[in-house]
């Protein structure tokens, strides 16, 4: 069970601003997890389920995803993969480059606007579906075999085209909101937001968290509104109903079960949360993702 959200350090050298390799799995094995570099994934070969953000989806042969800064994902072979059949493999590229890779440039030429848009969408997630474009697809197959100046070409190509696909789409719900973002820019929030990580399906008393910080509770509540844009109680309420989300799909648990599981007293009121949060009810929202 996916309990806590892995903050993931990709320590990526000052001499390079990103990382490309090729894979070659049995399956997708890394938890749920983020980091702040931005992350490209092509699934040359295999299918499973995607998580990005408060989205589920399916991924399959040929597909591509942008994910943003510190956007939440999970890639879940399908059972084929996990059962160790040798003969099923997932095979694609993956590329993670740095946030702030040509921010001023990103930031200030007109050059660079469609791919300023794509960035600020992928705070979204963006999935290209298979077959979008076969010039995507040749870069991506050739850029973990270059080097140097070479391979920072390929990449503003890739960006740049991936910019131009209008039938890209943006995956995530339009009212999502990634609560990491906001944290991950002071060791003090970081101390934080790896605490609430780990307690957050337990009762976190605000004289607790607050104390953590080393403010008293008011000056706690307002920074803590300040950089997220919500209370501490909504934020609590969100991981939840986050964690809830991924339980629904992946554990074979009951709904009384995940309410437990999930911090909540009564199952009453874990279904007035969760419907407030996703739009849907529980049973609902497991019912319309197996539909996918």
């Amino acid at each position: 069970m996916m309990k806590n959200i892995l903050n993931e350090r990709l320590y990526i050298s000052k001499s390079s601003p990103f990382k490309v390799r090729m894979f070659d799995y049995q399956c997708f094995t890394y938890p749920w997890h983020f980091h702040s570099e931005y992350e490209i994934i092509y699934i040359k070969e295999g299918y499973g389920s995607r998580f990005i953000g408060d989205h589920v989806g399916k991924y399959t042969d040929g597909d591509i995803i942008l994910i943003g800064s510190n956007v939440p994902h999970y890639m879940k072979s399908a059972d084929i993969y996990i059962s160790g059949n040798s003969d099923f493999r997932v095979k694609g590229t993956i590329i993670q480059f740095e946030k702030d890779f040509m921010h001023y440039s990103v930031s200030h030429y007109p050059h660079f606007l469609k791919i300023k848009k794509l960035l600020e969408e992928s705070r979204h997630g963006i999935y290209f579906p298979s077959g979008c474009s076969s010039k995507l697809v040749e870069i991506l197959e050739r850029i973990s075999l270059e080097t140097g100046i070479d391979q920072i070409t390929s990449l503003l190509q890739l960006l740049n085209g991936m910019s131009e696909i209008d039938i890209r789409q943006v995956i995530s719900s339009s009212d999502y909101v990634n609560a990491n973002d906001a944290f991950y820019d002071t060791s003090r929030i970081d101390k934080i937001i790896s605490y609430l990580n780990k307690n957050y399906i337990r009762s976190v008393d605000l004289e607790e968290i607050a104390s953590l910080a080393a403010m008293n509770k008011s000056a706690f509540c307002r920074f803590f509104k300040n950089k997220t844009g919500r209370s501490f109680k909504k934020y609590i309420l969100d991981m939840r109903i986050s964690h809830a989300c991924k339980l629904l799909i992946i554990d074979d648990m009951t709904i009384s079960q995940i309410s437990t599981e999930c911090g909540f007293d009564t199952i009453s009121h874990f279904n007035k949360v969760f419907k407030k949060i996703a739009g849907r009810t529980p049973s609902q929202y497991k019912k319309q993702v197996l539909l996918l």
